[in-house]
């Protein structure tokens, strides 16, 4: 289908300038509207404005200026119907083969300090939308672009196809302007239906906060890649972005080398990258199943991976190892070193000389991911027949916002213990039992029915890496709801224990620190992650 005349109307201004140069180049007629047809007039190139075109000037302060049957009947009549070609050419109606169009910007306008109900319903597209559903619903001959990173690879289609664009790029171009609009009408009907307030914010007043809890929710992703299999290799998987990613998420990963990710590597990945970046200090954490088995913090990435590994070196083999900052040519040999076996190495960066050594592990998958502490806006989890949602997480305790509520306050190098074994507890599954000292973690129990079993659990796994617990320091994701846990994290020599507090027995189980010697803080916020 050879494009002899195109309708170009974007707010989206990038590329547009050459774009129209390279169609008029190969003899394309050039329609515009408003701010583009100056544009493009500035540029030297010839465009009839659509007020021209169809004789009907723009009206309602622009409101209406494409909403004509001489645009629509232009890309709606089909190509291969002769009463259709007939009745568009009996009414004076040239065919429109291309439609270049972008869509007036809510999402930049609703985001403006006190934007109000009306510049948002001002900023809403109702001619864009419609040429774009046009054209891409006659895709079989007219092509609609709404992208402008697509604008190089269509001119060189045209050129070296004689002006024609293929039925496959044609589809696929109406794949993406459906895809578009549906994402533009969903970020509407998410802010309008998330306000508090009605419409007497229209008279001018700063328009009501949206809710982040829209009544309607509408999601947008991008499908990244199709993966080999899921959690279990009976099951179908895909991995997909959000349509506006965090920065600094780890779906904004790039691989450096290794294998394909699997699904399961995604999610370790995931729990290892989002704990890992919460401490400043040069920090290691490696994850086995979704839980943490070793996280340290020290002076150096070599060291604070010696303490991280040093927890469960069981548990770390076949895990996944994250960094929170550059990794050298110390770190990879420390791991060589080791012998440890890894799925997934995550950094911000890599230095050539580690790069150069990890390359002699071929099958390693080492993931580069920009370090953001940014978190999501909201986090899912999906049911039968439904889905989940709540803000993320972005609790982390601080030093003064500890609450000693024994007869023994902590020193302050176990205040230091307790805020870091805090921060690991929080990306344990519940329910989280953490002992450590000294920056790294002694012993994690993890995903009990009972707290008391998770401290079990934690004082053996430290006992089967030779970890001693005297004078150690524990983080409970949530309340003891009896003072059987803390009975036995004494026994097994912890001195300070950091916890939400809550429960009807808090008195009881202060009573048993106090009984142990045992210095014990409240944060108030529990950290439970199922």
């Amino acid at each position: 289908m050879k494009i002899r005349q195109a309708l170009i109307s974007v707010s989206d201004k990038r590329g547009a300038r050459e774009f129209a140069q390279g169609l008029a180049a190969q003899g394309v007629k050039l329609l515009s509207t408003g701010g583009t047809a100056r544009l493009l007039r500035d540029a030297g190139l010839a465009v009839s404005e659509i007020g021209d075109y169809t004789g009907f000037p723009e009206m309602l302060d622009g409101r209406v200026k494409t909403l004509h049957p001489k645009v629509h009947g232009g890309i709606l009549a089909r190509r291969d119907s002769p009463g259709q070609m007939a009745a568009i050419d009996r009414h004076g109606i040239p065919a429109i083969d291309l439609v270049c169009v972008n869509l007036y910007p809510f999402a930049a306008a609703v985001a403006k300090p006190g934007a109000t109900l009306e510049e948002a319903i001002e900023n809403i597209d109702i001619g864009g939308p419609a040429m774009l559903r046009s054209a891409a619903k006659n895709y079989a001959g007219v092509a609609v672009v709404a992208d402008p990173d697509d604008y190089p690879a269509l001119l060189d289609e045209m050129r070296e196809g004689g002006g024609a664009l293929t039925l496959a790029t044609r589809f696929a171009l109406a794949r993406k302007a459906f895809t578009h609009t549906a994402r533009y009408d969903g970020m509407i009907a998410n802010w309008l239906t998330g306000l508090d307030a009605g419409v007497e914010a229209a008279s001018g007043e700063a328009a009501p906060s949206p809710s982040i809890f829209p009544e309607r929710l509408q999601l947008a992703f991008d499908r990244v890649e199709a993966l080999r299999y899921g959690e279990n290799s009976h099951q179908r998987a895909a991995f997909y972005r959000d349509a506006a990613p965090v920065a600094g998420g780890i779906a904004a990963h790039t691989q450096l080398q290794g294998k394909e990710l699997s699904y399961n590597n995604i999610a370790d990945a995931d729990a290892a990258w989002e704990c890992v970046k919460t401490f400043d200090a040069p920090a290691c954490v490696i994850v086995k199943h979704a839980n943490p088995c070793g996280a340290a913090i020290d002076a150096s990435l070599p060291g604070a991976y010696e303490k991280a590994f040093k927890t469960d070196p069981a548990s770390a083999f076949g895990g996944i190892v994250a960094f929170n900052s550059e990794v050298g040519a110390d770190v990879v040999k420390a791991m060589s070193e080791r012998k440890h076996f890894v799925e997934v190495l995550i950094a911000p960066a890599f230095t050539g000389e580690a790069k150069a050594l990890l390359a002699a592990k071929a099958n390693l998958r080492v993931l580069a991911v920009p370090l953001s502490r940014q978190l999501n806006a909201l986090e899912f989890k999906r049911v039968g027949g439904g889905l989940l949602a709540q803000t993320a997480d972005a609790f982390n305790v601080q030093a003064d916002g500890l609450k000693v509520v024994t007869r023994r306050a902590p020193s302050a190098r176990q205040v230091e213990d307790l805020v870091f074994a805090n921060r690991v507890a929080k990306f344990v599954k519940s329910n989280a039992i953490v002992f450590c000292a000294g920056g790294m973690t002694l012993g994690i129990g993890a995903g009990q029915m009972s707290r008391v079993d998770s401290t079990r659990i934690a004082v053996m796994k430290a006992r089967h890496a030779g970890l001693p617990l005297a004078a150690s320091c524990v983080a409970s994701d949530a309340f003891f709801p009896f003072r059987d846990g803390l009975d036995v994290l004494a026994e097994a020599g912890a001195q300070a224990v950091i916890q939400p507090g809550g429960s009807v027995r808090d008195e009881e189980v202060i009573a048993a620190a106090d009984e142990h010697g045992i210095a014990m803080v409240f944060t108030g916020a529990r950290h439970f992650r199922h």
